[in-house]
């Protein structure tokens, strides 16, 4: 069962949000950053969640960059495992204790589906726009790691 009290410094980026910040940038970019940022910010994700990233960015560019990319990702984020057959992003937040899940999705950003999610896992299901429009690093510094923020404290 995954932590009642996640730790609100981390969370996932579904295949989308991934790929959209290798190629797309604006939000998805914005997004990562604060995990390329910050140490104690934590890009949750799992190797199924990666290869569908890595497949996405295969399709939308060429074979050479997706496979630097996942060179990239492996190294920012934390790796979890879950079961086979998860959907890869809930999963990886559930089994990563993350309380935030980044997509584009808008099936699984809907209502409904929040309301189905709340029942199992502590999670919320937003865009990256909203996610960092929502997230302050110094605010969440003093609760996470405790004292005054120092600001961005690596350089990806």
């Amino acid at each position: 069962m995954s932590d009642p009290d996640p730790n609100p410094a981390r969370f996932v980026a579904d295949a989308d949000v991934l790929a959209a910040d290798l190629l797309v940038g604006g939000p998805a970019r914005e997004a990562l950053n604060l995990a390329r940022d910050h140490s104690w910010v934590t890009l949750v994700a799992s190797d199924p969640l990666l290869d569908d990233a890595e497949a996405v960015v295969e399709t939308c560019a060429n074979a050479e960059l997706a496979a630097d990319w996942r060179d990239h990702a492996e190294e920012l984020r934390e790796r979890v495992d879950h079961p086979d057959g998860d959907h890869p992003g809930l999963a990886s937040a559930y089994n990563g204790d993350a309380v935030h899940l980044l997509s584009y999705d808008d099936e699984l950003g809907s209502v409904q589906t929040g309301a189905s999610l709340r029942k199992h896992m502590n999670v919320s299901v937003r865009e990256p726009r909203a996610f960092v429009s929502l997230f302050d690093p110094e605010s969440l510094y003093e609760v996470v790691v405790g004292g005054e923020y120092p600001g961005p404290d690596r350089e990806y």
